[in-house]
């Protein structure tokens, strides 16, 4: 008599929980499928009529042969999910397989029985480098794969949950300010009196208005007579050149070695000195990122939890720019990237920056860059673009006050100066909005501050 062969079991199984790990699923199965493997994921999967608890525990039981268990507190406490790895744990004993339950450590996470013991593939310090040591991982197994390919099923599931497009016309506001005014020259400065490169950059590093070094002096807006306080120790500086700002944007200076993209690039740097100088004398908190520096709203210039109004009379919101979530407090800022195409303009990058809660309630800013990604990540994640673009009018209300201008000081009565509402235009297409907020309501809803609140099941 013919003993029947078990089948073989060939999928990795993702438990998880919805919708808190879909992004992060619909992230890593198509990469695992591109490795080779053969994924099954309640998320795509599971189709309308089927018996979802029945299904589920079919695959688990007779096809999977490794359950990848997504590891977080709120995924760890959900009923669906505590049932899975009692079946899982069986299966860890009737197929000899003490490697069948691999979890994967979203975040730090209590120790759960039956997984307590197990080695964690590490997620939380980057998807990237938790999916090289979790394919690495596989490999040492010698797990069956298959041809590798991956489900069109992903990018179906994708577009069925992309925002859809009307054909109707949408005013929109973006984050640009306009430059409405700026000087009309700009001079190369140099020493009156010789002196050291060193020398010329130490005196020049303080100063309140912007310099660009440019071959022997500076290129600024300024006046020479502009700069004769910070450049006493050397007996000021003179006017070397004069130039009319937009000819030398447009054609450059052959006679001073200045092609029109040179001059681009230090016009944009004068605009950011002057945006970074301003923040800095308005008492801003600034922080480096790798791009840029930010400007936040710290203790100094509003209270945790505190709106700040803002909009149009009739039509006023309000929003907060500093508050707590995850125990530690966020503080809203921005970084402003000047650009002259298609006109003159600052783009408004919204950042946001994580502290600890140190005594007294101080503000001690969390240093790991890794952390502060991870606390992006996880914190904005949800904050809506409604929630975003109440962050910045709220911000910009701060920073203008009741002037509809921002002047950004480049001279003795020189000012850059930007209209301090953003720039309205008028798309020819709208989008359906997946969830349409009141007024306030990214300030209401918790989960602006924390998370999504979840199904109890799926």
């Amino acid at each position: 008599m013919m003993v029947a062969k078990a089948p073989q079991r060939d999928t990795l199984f993702i438990s998880k929980a919805t919708p808190g790990d879909d992004a992060f699923v619909l992230w890593l199965a198509p990469r695992l499928e591109a490795a080779g493997y053969k994924v099954f994921a309640d998320i795509l999967d599971l189709q309308g009529g089927d018996r979802w608890r029945t299904k589920i525990t079919n695959v688990l039981r007779n096809d999977a042969m490794r359950m990848l268990l997504c590891c977080s507190d709120r995924t760890l406490a959900r009923p669906g999910v505590l049932e899975e790895i009692e079946i899982a744990s069986d299966l860890t004993r009737e197929l000899s397989q003490p490697n069948f339950i691999i979890p994967l450590r979203m975040e730090p996470f209590q120790k759960l029985f039956g997984i307590g013991g197990l080695q964690w593939v590490d997620f939380h310090g980057g998807w990237a480098q938790g999916l090289g040591e979790l394919e690495r991982t596989l490999a040492r197994q010698r797990l069956p794969r298959a041809q590798k390919s991956i489900s069109p099923d992903w990018a179906a599931y994708l577009r069925r949950a992309a925002i859809r497009v009307r054909r109707e016309p949408e005013p929109l506001t973006s984050n640009w300010l306009r430059v409405i005014e700026m000087p009309d020259k700009l001079w190369l400065l140099v020493p009156r009196n010789s002196c050291s490169d060193g020398t010329l950059k130490k005196l020049g590093t303080p100063s309140t208005l912007p310099l660009v070094p440019f071959k022997e002096g500076f290129l600024t807006f300024a006046a020479p007579f502009d700069l004769d306080e910070s450049f006493a120790q050397i007996g000021g500086l003179r006017e070397e050149a004069e130039f009319d700002l937009m000819t030398l944007l447009e054609h450059g200076s052959e006679a001073h070695g200045l092609g029109s993209r040179d001059t681009r690039s230090i016009a944009t740097n004068l605009l950011r000195q002057a945006w970074e100088k301003r923040m800095r004398a308005l008492g801003f908190f600034e922080r480096t990122f790798s791009s840029g520096a930010s400007f936040h709203v710290d203790a100094s210039k509003l209270d945790i939890g505190k709106r700040v109004p803002w909009g149009r009379q009739g039509q006023t919101r309000s929003s907060m720019l500093r508050n707590v979530a995850k125990n530690r407090i966020w503080e809203y800022g921005v970084s402003a990237i000047p650009n002259f195409f298609p006109y003159p303009h600052l783009k408004l990058k919204g950042r946001v920056l994580f502290s600890e809660r140190g005594e007294k309630d101080q503000v001690v800013a969390i240093e790991d860059d890794r952390t502060q990604f991870r606390l992006r990540r996880s914190v904005c994640s949800v904050w809506r673009n409604k929630a975003w673009h109440g962050r910045l009018m709220a911000f910009l209300e701060l920073l203008a006050g009741e002037s509809p201008f921002v002047d950004l000081p480049v001279g003795r009565g020189l000012a850059v100066t930007l209209d301090a509402a953003p720039i309205e235009f008028t798309s020819p297409v709208s989008a359906r909005q997946m969830n349409r907020l009141g007024e306030d309501a990214e300030e209401t809803d918790e989960t602006t501050v924390t998370r999504y609140y979840e199904d109890d099941e799926l």
